[in-house]
């Protein structure tokens, strides 16, 4: 397999069809977008302050917007490979449903409108976070990354833990070091969630032509992969634990042991598969569901600390 990528998107499908709001909703990408407001509102509710209902509700809406521009651009830049995955091809653009220009039109719109209310309504730390984590995904990850080399989930992973600092600043005005550790903990997360996935839609990349890493170095070696980022994953969750740094409870903390060593049983028995078939691969699968609850768990517990302060 060629996986070789040319730097520019290719022509999307045209417009037979006419677009409505639905449309317009599947370019936010929705289910990405919901652990990305989850995360982030969960940064607000631990970082030290408080805010007004309502300035607490703009913050989680600019984030909710920020993501769902990334998602537009991310989407009018890949319509061409989304056209070539069974998983994607039903989306607005390569569908025909939506021109390019609209959805580009509709990223940029949504990505200044977000920035400039967050700086306005909150402060310009947290809008320069969020302007960060858009560019970070729409020009570093979608851009450069993907199409150029395996490693494009391990740095692209920085694009979902922005929201994070975004959310803690929003209250604080600054990020300080327990803000980094959340930073840390999506950013580790990151690769063996994504991984997990890439294993069982291997055939998908490789006829897209996507340099995911089960393309470029086999199977064996992306679930190698997954193992080692799962054990530097876990130990970054213990930073916070009281006895290492105190920066958050014991509810965090023994969420954080539990689902800790049941994400490294799930990495290991990833491992130890053997699956070429992505019907077998329950393993693989399970890990890719499990890790949805993991990040939602320690986030939540993170909130139920402040609660039961």
């Amino acid at each position: 397999m060629n996986t070789a990528q040319t730097s520019e998107p290719l022509s999307t499908a045209p417009v037979t069809a006419f677009a409505d709001w639905r449309d317009y909703f599947a370019l936010l990408k929705p289910r990405v977008m919901t652990l990305v407001i989850f995360t982030a509102a969960c940064a607000m509710v631990a970082a030290p302050g408080q805010l007004h209902p309502f300035l607490a509700f703009v913050s989680v809406l600019c984030v909710a917007v920020a993501a769902g521009a990334a998602g537009a651009l991310n989407q009018w830049y890949e319509a061409d490979i989304d056209a070539l995955m069974k998983r994607t091809a039903n989306r607005p653009l390569p569908a025909g449903r939506l021109a390019a220009g609209e959805a580009l039109t509709f990223g940029i719109v949504l990505s200044v409108g977000s920035v400039m209310i967050m700086g306005l309504a909150l402060n310009w730390v947290a809008a320069a976070w969020l302007a960060v984590s858009i560019g970070f995904y729409v020009f570093v990850y979608t851009m450069w990354l993907k199409r150029r080399t395996p490693q494009n989930i391990v740095i692209g992973g920085a694009a979902g833990a922005f929201p994070v600092l975004v959310g803690w600043a929003s209250v604080a005005g600054d990020t300080p070091l327990m803000a980094w550790v959340l930073f840390g903990i999506i950013f580790l997360w990151t690769p063996p969630h994504f991984w997990a996935l890439a294993l069982f839609m291997e055939a998908d990349y490789s006829k897209a032509g996507v340099p995911m890493l089960p393309v470029t170095h086999g199977l064996a070696e992306t679930r190698r992969q997954i193992l080692w980022y799962s054990f530097a994953l876990v130990a970054c969750t213990l930073v916070p634990l009281p006895g290492i740094t105190g920066l958050a409870g014991w509810a965090y903390g023994s969420t954080a042991i539990f689902t800790g060593a049941l994400f490294i049983a799930f990495a290991v028995q990833v491992y130890r598969s053997t699956s070429v078939s992505s019907a077998e691969m329950f393993a693989e699968k399970r890990l890719f569901k499990f890790s949805l609850f993991y990040l939602a768990s320690l986030f939540g517990a993170l909130v139920a600390d402040v609660w039961l302060a």
